[in-house]
């Protein structure tokens, strides 16, 4: 069967995660202490022990979920036929294709959650997840709120199911029209920032500098990118795409549809939580799809 590896993005973490692969592999404390040193702080126990007050914050949450996901990818020893990351897990899924180390990639994703973290203090905004609605219904919502403030479709997970982003009041807004126009549910997502938006443009400008210092090579299997569903292996797309994703959609449903079409039959989800496999089942209900994040799971699929 031909498989891919997915990586999950924020809202997948947890107290806790990834302290029994820390305990059980050699090659998973290496990374975890590496991570450490990178980051100029105890990421273990941010990750192991919380508070989940702090493991919440974007500058955080990023490099958690990354190292993990990295950390279950080679413990899987999977050769993979493709892989795809959801927005922050981009990354995860181009150093298991061998486009970054690992080392280059967290110095990278530090720097964006930082980045994302002070664009959302500098441009205050917000997230809303939208639940049974079509795409074309949550961007006519959008331009009917543009008047209130900046809104627009952040993340188009699965039907039905998207969420919007912009500043507080175009998102009020824009919640409103939607109920307005009977969608069973529109929430507000605890997020600090408006991800995948316009007002994360500092973000997206202080990164493209850091973006072209850092190495970035050609990739051993197609990742399929958020910007724009589609695989890619050359080093100068994937450059492009990553400073790209910051402030455009998350094009999620687009790239697992895109997986299937071109042959994809196993998919296994690498890193904390299970939501990519959820999002999966309502994408094809016929995809084979696994999520392995403990070490429990990775005996289990050994």
């Amino acid at each position: 069967m031909k498989t891919a590896l997915l990586f999950p993005g924020q809202a997948s973490q947890y107290v806790g995660m990834g302290k029994d692969l820390h305990d059980n592999h050699d090659r998973a404390r290496e990374l975890f202490d590496a991570a450490n040193e990178i980051m100029g702080t105890d990421l273990k126990q941010i990750c192991f022990e919380g508070p989940a007050e702090e493991l919440k914050q974007t500058k955080y949450t990023q490099p958690a979920i990354f190292v993990h996901s990295v950390v279950m990818a080679e413990l899987l020893g999977i050769a993979p036929d493709a892989a795809a990351g959801h927005s922050l897990g981009e990354y995860s899924a181009l150093v298991t294709a061998g486009a970054l180390t690992f080392e280059d990639g967290l110095r990278l994703v530090k720097k964006r959650g930082e980045l994302m973290q002070e664009s959302g203090t500098r441009s205050p905004g917000t997230m809303a997840a939208v639940i049974g609605a079509e795409a074309d219904l949550v961007d006519e919502a959008c331009r009917e709120a543009a008047s209130a403030g900046i809104v627009q479709a952040a993340n188009f997970n699965s039907p039905g199911q998207i969420v919007i982003s912009g500043s507080i009041e175009g998102v009020d807004r824009a919640m409103e029209v939607l109920k307005a126009k009977g969608v069973r549910l529109v929430k507000k997502l605890p997020v600090s920032g408006a991800f995948h938006s316009p007002l994360m443009q500092y973000a997206q400008d202080e990164l493209g500098a850091v973006l072209d210092a850092t190495p970035i090579g050609d990739a051993r299997f197609p990742v399929y990118t958020n910007v724009t569903g589609l695989p890619v292996t050359a080093a100068a797309d994937i450059r492009i795409n990553l400073l790209k994703q910051v402030t455009s959609p998350v094009l999620w449903q687009n790239s697992m549809e895109q997986m299937l079409a071109d042959g994809l039959e196993r998919f296994i989800e690498s890193g904390p939580g299970n939501v990519l496999q959820g999002l999966m089942k309502r994408i094809s209900a016929d995809a084979s799809c696994l999520a392995v994040g403990t070490h429990e799971e990775l005996m289990l699929l050994k």
